[in-house]
């Protein structure tokens, strides 16, 4: 708030104060003249008017509220907020910080986050055999602590933090076999992710599908992790002012050979003549993120393109599309809104999911109507 507003504020209500206290002292002093049988003289529809004290318990809580709101405003910051910041204070972060209703909000989070970690340690990690992670969790608190709070960061602190982080992805596994961290990982699911990848984790057009054995960035624990944690920003190139329409055409009919379908069974047969122009213009322009054989790269991000799965579809015009003006993806990083521990818990449930041949046990997609409570994360991770 401005000094204007926070100064015009404080001045009209305390002129309020003012005006409402010197009206009732003036009523408590003002004596009118009275006949004999103590009315005033005034007489209205045959009713005459006493003149009666005001009762006594109203008069103190009137006064009372008085004293309340003069104390209210020595306690709190609400006479000229930029100066004054008022004597009461709350912990945020592990300090004693002026009471604001920002901080009183921050405060509350921190204590209801700190039951969560309490049950999630006790009830769940211990459980599922990872109590081993706690201290993990300790230290990585700390030093994301430390690089919420400096301004200048040590350089190796974010390699100390990822490397943390890797350090949880065996917990993961483990968490992934656990029916009670499954159960928690479907509710934070569908409170954050479903938006995106649906209820049933199928993802839709521009968003995976997180049960099959398709990723962009890797279907392991520790990439899974990573996701969640720092987010993921892909893009595709616009190629269009680079390789013409004849090389969009082109390019398009080889990427459409690639797949095992062709992209779609309803794009026909294939023009032998494109597919051979598009080969080299693939490999010219393409193959740095898609590798020379289509396969794609996981450390880029790049799909596969010798399957039959498609982000956007395998249309022959939607593949034409992605390549005239590009594709772009944001995945939200989730390690400010959620914290490590939910974090952990909504990447084994992603990483249940997932179709790995080699798992003894499987969580099965959950539906929108299987919960209602949890708490926060999600997006795009395949």
């Amino acid at each position: 708030m401005t000094f204007f507003w926070s100064s015009w504020i404080t001045l009209f209500s305390f002129g309020c104060w003012l005006f409402i206290l010197g009206v009732l002292l003036f009523v408590l002093k003002y004596k009118p003249d009275v006949e004999e049988d103590g009315t005033t003289g005034h007489e209205y529809d045959g009713i005459r008017e006493y003149d009666k004290p005001l009762p006594k318990w109203w008069l103190v809580i009137f006064f009372g509220s008085i004293v309340w709101g003069v104390a209210y405003w020595v306690f709190f910051p609400a006479m000229f907020p930029a100066h004054w910041e008022g004597i009461a204070t709350v912990e945020v972060d592990g300090e004693t910080v002026p009471w604001t209703s920002k901080n009183e909000l921050f405060s509350e989070l921190e204590s209801n986050n700190k039951i969560f970690t309490d049950n999630f340690e006790q009830s769940i990690l211990v459980k599922a055999d990872a109590a081993g992670a706690t201290a993990t969790l300790g230290t990585l608190n700390e030093l994301q602590a430390t690089m919420r709070r400096s301004e200048t960061p040590p350089a190796d602190l974010q390699t100390q933090i990822d490397g943390k982080i890797a350090e949880l992805a065996p917990y993961i596994e483990k968490l992934s076999e656990n029916p009670n961290a499954l159960k928690v990982g479907s509710r934070l699911f569908l409170q954050n992710c479903s938006v995106c990848h649906g209820s049933n984790a199928k993802g839709a057009t521009g968003y995976p599908n997180l049960t099959d054995n398709d990723w962009l960035y890797g279907g392991e624990a520790q990439n899974i992790l990573t996701t969640l944690h720092n987010g993921r920003v892909g893009g595709m190139p616009a190629w269009r002012d680079q390789i013409g329409e004849d090389g969009v055409r082109a390019a398009s009919e080889y990427v459409l050979s690639l797949s095992s379908n062709n992209g779609s069974k309803s794009n026909g047969k294939l023009d032998q003549t494109l597919v051979a122009q598009g080969s080299a213009i693939f490999q010219q322009n393409c193959a740095l993120c898609h590798d020379k054989d289509g396969k794609g790269m996981i450390s880029a991000g790049a799909p596969n393109l010798t399957d039959t799965i498609w982000l956007y579809g395998g249309e022959r015009e939607t593949v034409r599309n992605t390549l005239r003006y590009g594709r772009a993806g944001v995945m939200p990083q989730w390690e400010t809104k959620l914290g490590n521990e939910r974090i952990m818990l909504l990447a084994a449930y992603i990483y249940s999911l997932s179709d790995k041949p080699a798992k003894s046990t499987q969580a099965l997609p959950v539906t929108a109507t299987a919960s209602k409570a949890a708490a926060p994360a999600t997006a795009t991770v395949n």
